[in-house]
């Protein structure tokens, strides 16, 4: 008999929607707990955030999620919100199933699949991680096109950002390329590629995720994640600390579609050309605000912005010695605009990690460049390589005579 019951219809965007997606509230959330975890964040700012939080969490019926920024003292426990939304939650996940049930009796295969995909978008919704994954997984089982299965690994790797869980993102971003080369369409392909060089980014392989987002700069469609203002930024300043100053002229510096979104960023501006055009007092103050950005507005960098910044003061300071046998080591920090002081410490620690090639004369206040053999280096490299090759092999022979 047909389940005649009039049911309230459960709204929400599915995994098969062809317009261009808003950032996923799951985004929003991991940005905002994100600014309170910040340690300069005081308390009176604090408060807009929480109440931003809290009214994503009500619209959403996010009590899972809830429940964990309670724990982790993000927010304050209301019993009388945990009641509601439980019971709302109840009904709704009560209705869902039974959408199932009715598919499976009066239905085909494809209304089968989408009620389990509602089911499976609901739990994502309201932040249930374990419950989200189990569905996803149901829904992954019914469906057959590797363009809608990449689609549910996108949805997957939404969770993972927000959850922090990097082997989760690892997992299906290696599923997601093995599908890609087996058919997958151009627009997943380049989905994808943002969704990746966010995760390379989170664990601070800049080389890759620069290469990505360059290749995704005149295609980017990937709105759930960051808006297109964003995207520049991280292209950018990945660009910057990545590619050669002659590779950063052709794709970033002469790039129309960086043009067209960088004047509304000035910093970054001054950031990308004050390097190239060697203005190097300009460039360490644009670094400075640039990491401030990275720290206090942008999470996925975060956690490297001491690295970044250290990489891209290596960076100038090569390109600067580059032009000279020997120079002064106040007309250098004159030009950066710091003390010969810290000029003298910076260059000190990056020449005895092996970074720069250069030794300080302090009784004469000299800095002389030493151009490193690359014939000797290659040797040496080759030396190397070839010393921990035997030592494998002969690691490989001792188990294989046991």
């Amino acid at each position: 008999k047909k389940n005649t019951k009039t049911k309230k219809k459960n709204k929400m965007r599915l995994i098969t929607s062809e317009e261009d997606l808003p950032q996923d509230n799951l985004m929003k959330i991991f940005f905002l707990k994100y600014k309170l975890t910040l340690p300069d964040n005081i308390e009176k700012n604090k408060v807009p955030i929480r109440e931003e939080l809290l009214k994503l969490v009500k619209e959403n019926e996010m009590l899972p999620y809830y429940k964990q920024l309670v724990q982790e003292k993000y927010l304050k426990e209301d019993q009388k919100l945990v009641n509601e939304l439980e019971a709302t939650i109840e009904e709704k996940i009560k209705d869902l199933k039974s959408e199932i049930d009715d598919a499976e009796t009066n239905a085909g295969e494809s209304e089968v699949r989408e009620a389990i995909e509602k089911v499976a978008m609901y739990y994502k919704k309201i932040g249930d991680k374990e419950m989200a994954l189990t569905w996803f997984q149901k829904l992954n089982e019914k469906t057959v096109g590797v363009t809608l299965k990449i689609k549910i690994i996108f949805e997957i790797m939404m969770i993972g950002y927000t959850y922090g869980d990097i082997e989760l993102l690892k997992r299906n971003i290696d599923k997601a390329n093995t599908l890609i080369e087996e058919g997958g369409d151009w627009e997943s392909k380049n989905r994808l590629k943002v969704y990746e060089g966010c995760f390379c980014m989170l664990v601070r392989n800049f080389d890759r995720a620069a290469e990505l987002f360059l290749s995704s700069v005149a295609t980017f469609q990937t709105t759930e994640i960051m808006d297109y203002e964003d995207f520049i930024f991280y292209t950018v300043i990945l660009a910057s600390v990545s590619l050669s100053r002659k590779k950063i002229k052709e794709n970033v510096i002469l790039n129309s579609e960086v043009l067209s979104v960088i004047d509304k960023m000035p910093t970054l501006k001054v950031f990308l050309n004050s390097l190239y055009d060697c203005k190097y007092h300009d460039f360490i103050v644009s670094l400075a605000d640039i990491t401030d950005k990275l720290v206090a507005e942008r999470p996925f960098m975060a956690k490297h912005v001491n690295y970044y910044c250290r990489e891209m003061r290596i960076r100038a300071y090569s390109q600067f010695l580059k032009s000279y046998k020997s120079v002064q080591l106040r007309s250098m920090a004159d030009t950066y605009g710091v003390t010969e002081a810290f000029l003298d410490a910076e260059l000190s620690r990056f020449i005895s990690n092996g970074r720069i090639s250069c030794k300080i004369d302090k009784v004469q206040g000299i800095i002389e460049t030493t151009r490193p053999d690359e014939k000797t280096a290659f040797y040496n490299n080759c030396i190397k390589q070839g010393d921990q090759l035997l030592n494998r092999i002969q690691k490989l022979s001792r188990v294989m005579d046991l």
